[in-house]
């Protein structure tokens, strides 16, 4: 009977651990180094930096920096010096190979960034643009890619049925659009915003992103992810689950609140708060995990590694790059099992006919 009552007794602190206090406490406080790119990719954590700056997320210790350049962002990844960042989709994967698996994935946190906008009035649908002429940089990138993949999926030849006239900066696109009558370039946000706000005669004609997902596939057309260097996340699960929840929070925090989320933005140099306040809406800041973030992701590579397979570091990463997650009705429904259980194990230890047990349980609230 005594060893029964133990195995209960055991069972009993471990769903209430499950149930109650989640990954809070096992494990003492870590250092958790960030790195984000400059622009969008970044947006969506200017909530937490600023909690963890205002001292009101304290469970770990959390130290932030923006990067102006993803050069930047590489070799402090691979050398340990920084344990997460936040860098372009495709990125991810060439340091996956690079590394020979190093580098998981923990969450897509911005959609495609990339409009079609015109200086006229000529271009309704992706149908619109065969003959035209398109002002684009990014040639040997992703941008070209995911543009050739959405026009050749609308049985539009890049090649043929269009000219596409490639700079080597965004502001050469800008300043071809504001100079010709009727012209149209492809732009990522947020220099969309900005180009706005120099000729009230700009207009966004087309979002490749709903382009992307109007074809019908299993992918998306993605901007950025969040990254850790896979020993990290191995030796630091709770600083990983403690992580994630902040930037989940910081996400809705910014999509939901774009006024005060736009002076963080320019409190932390990413972009003016005047040119974010416009832009965050368009920016398509997201927070995806799981099975949801192994989709979109890795369908959106297999599409770079057609076209070119050098953008996705020679091979499609393997299973192990994309951390596991699940879905919040899951979650919910892990708890709801767990506390039936603790609830049954109660129920045991307090019926007649067996030993009454006392021990104190720490309930959190959860």
């Amino acid at each position: 009977m005594k060893k029964f009552v133990m195995l209960l007794s055991s069972l009993l602190i471990g769903m209430t651990l499950m149930t109650g206090c989640g990954a809070q406490g096992d494990a003492q406080p870590s250092a958790v180094n960030v790195i984000a790119l400059k622009g969008p990719t970044a947006m969506g954590l200017v909530g937490f930096m600023d909690g963890a700056e205002a001292g009101r997320i304290t469970d770990h210790e959390y130290h932030f920096e923006i990067a102006a350049a993803a050069d930047e962002v590489t070799p402090k990844l691979v050398q340990g010096q920084v344990d997460i960042a936040a860098v372009p989709a495709n990125l991810a994967s060439v340091l996956y190979n690079n590394t020979e698996g190093s580098v998981q994935v923990l969450a897509v946190n911005t959609l495609g960034v990339i409009y079609i906008v015109e200086s006229g009035d000529t271009v309704s649908d992706i149908s619109d643009l065969k003959g035209k002429t398109i002002y684009a940089s990014g040639k040997g990138a992703t941008p070209e890619y995911a543009l050739n993949y959405i026009l050749a999926q609308n049985g539009i030849d890049p090649e043929k049925d269009l000219t596409i006239e490639w700079k080597s900066e965004h502001a050469e696109c800008l300043s071809a659009l504001m100079a010709q009558e009727n012209a149209i370039a492809m732009l990522p946000q947020p220099f969309v915003t900005t180009a706005q706000t120099k000729s009230d005669k700009i207009r966004v004609a087309l979002d490749l992103t709903q382009e992307w997902d109007r074809l019908g596939t299993d992918s998306a057309l993605l901007t950025g992810v969040v990254v850790a260097r896979k020993e990290f996340v191995d030796a630091n699960p709770a600083a990983v689950e403690a992580f994630m929840g902040h930037y989940a929070e910081s996400v809705a925090f910014v999509n939901e609140n774009v006024e005060d989320a736009a002076a963080l933005i320019e409190k932390y140099d990413i972009v003016p708060a005047a040119v974010a306040k416009k832009a965050v809406p368009d920016c398509n800041i997201v927070f995806i995990t799981g099975d949801e973030m192994k989709q979109k992701l890795s369908g959106y590579l297999r599409v770079l590694m057609e076209q070119n397979p050098k953008s996705v570091g020679g091979a499609l990463p393997g299973d192990d790059f994309y951390v596991p997650g699940h879905s919040e009705e899951e979650g919910q429904q892990g708890l709801t099992d767990a506390r039936r259980m603790r609830e049954t194990i109660l129920s045991c230890l307090s019926a007649p006919g067996h030993l009454s047990v006392r021990f104190p349980v720490r309930f959190c609230a959860g």
